[in-house]
């Protein structure tokens, strides 16, 4: 007997909150029941395309008393406000990256987190990628070896405007903490961290003290090493790379083509288009995949779905990122 869609709440109607919108819309397993937005008219329109009824307060959402699930997709610093009162509502939510730029208030939050039987996801979305989660399955079913060395490379076609730099918590909490979890999901626990940052071209990180482009080295408590390179520009579409080296051979992720035509003449050989323009392309799969592990984290069964515990470690290396950055030290996590 096939179970009824769950019915999800949305908080939060910017670029992702579409994004998730979209996903629960397509999605045969869940249906859009309830939008809240301060902005009342993000919430609308995006109630008006995918379904469900708007509202300005999301505690008019978690009151409303149908729902089974929720999506945050609010800024960063709402995110553990909402945590908890999803946990005191009894509804499972997944919440998007970072939980907040204080690691104190995510450490107020996690015992109650830890003590409660409703469950909490983190929007670590790459990790739901085919080619990284195929990648990881074979590594982890021991065809390379033991891994020595990560190797990812992050680079967006261009840096966001100023305004966004000015309350994003920097490059490393907010870009880097994507490949901050995806070294965890490779390598396991990161004991060591060693970071660079340099202000190259863009005015926003400049005005703001945030770096457009980064150098990240890592070592985890196996020994293995990876190593970052992260930038705010490329001319070449969205720069998405990973390679995992082993006792064994290695196996690489390539960059994602934005078409599979290419043209030969006396200029160029095998000339092809830009990579795809931006993450909404090459990740749009992934953000598919993320809610269908999250549902089965809210109907009670095994899911791989990043938690509350894999969203805090992040943090933390992202902190200690930017204090090697500024002290140009290595720096040591101890847990």
């Amino acid at each position: 007997m096939q179970e009824d869609p769950l019915r999800f709440g949305l908080i939060g109607t910017g670029r992702i909150g579409q994004v998730h919108a979209a996903s629960i819309a397509a999605n045969p397993d869940t249906t859009l029941a309830w939008v809240a937005d301060p902005f009342v008219g993000g919430a609308e329109a995006v109630a008006s395309r995918h379904g469900g009824r708007a509202t300005d307060s999301p505690e008019r959402l978690l009151a409303s008393g149908e729902l089974d699930a929720v999506v945050v997709a609010s800024p960063t610093p709402t995110h553990v406000a909402l945590i908890e009162a999803c946990l005191d509502a009894g509804l499972p939510v997944l919440c998007e990256k970072p939980i907040d730029l204080d690691i104190a208030k995510v450490d107020a939050l996690r015992p109650k987190v830890a003590a409660s039987q409703v469950p909490v996801a983190l929007g670590f979305n790459q990790r739901f990628d085919p080619a990284f989660a195929e990648t990881r399955a074979r590594v982890a079913a021991g065809e390379i070896g033991e891994p020595e060395h990560l190797s990812i490379v992050s680079r967006d076609p261009g840096p966001p405007p100023a305004e966004y730099i000015a309350v994003s918590g920097g490059i490393f909490r907010d870009m880097t903490i994507h490949d901050f979890d995806m070294a965890r999901f490779f390598l396991g626990d990161i004991v060591e961290v060693s970071a660079t940052g340099a202000q190259l071209f863009d005015e926003g990180a400049r005005e703001h003290g945030d770096f457009d482009s980064v150098v990240v080295v890592l070592r985890a408590a196996s020994g293995a090493i990876a190593t970052i390179t992260n930038s705010r520009r490329s001319r070449i579409g969205y720069d998405q790379r990973l390679e995992v080296v082993g006792a064994e051979g290695s196996l690489t992720v390539s960059n994602a083509p934005s078409s599979l035509v290419s043209v030969s003449t006396a200029r160029a050989v095998e000339a092809r288009r830009p990579y795809v323009e931006f993450f909404l392309e090459r990740y749009a799969t992934a953000y598919a995949q993320e809610l269908a592990e999250f549902v089965e984290l809210a109907r009670g069964g095994k899911s791989t779905s990043p938690t509350f515990e894999d969203g805090r470690a992040a943090l933390v290396i992202a902190d200690a990122a930017r204090r090697s950055a500024a002290d140009g030290a290595v720096v040591r996590i101890d847990g």
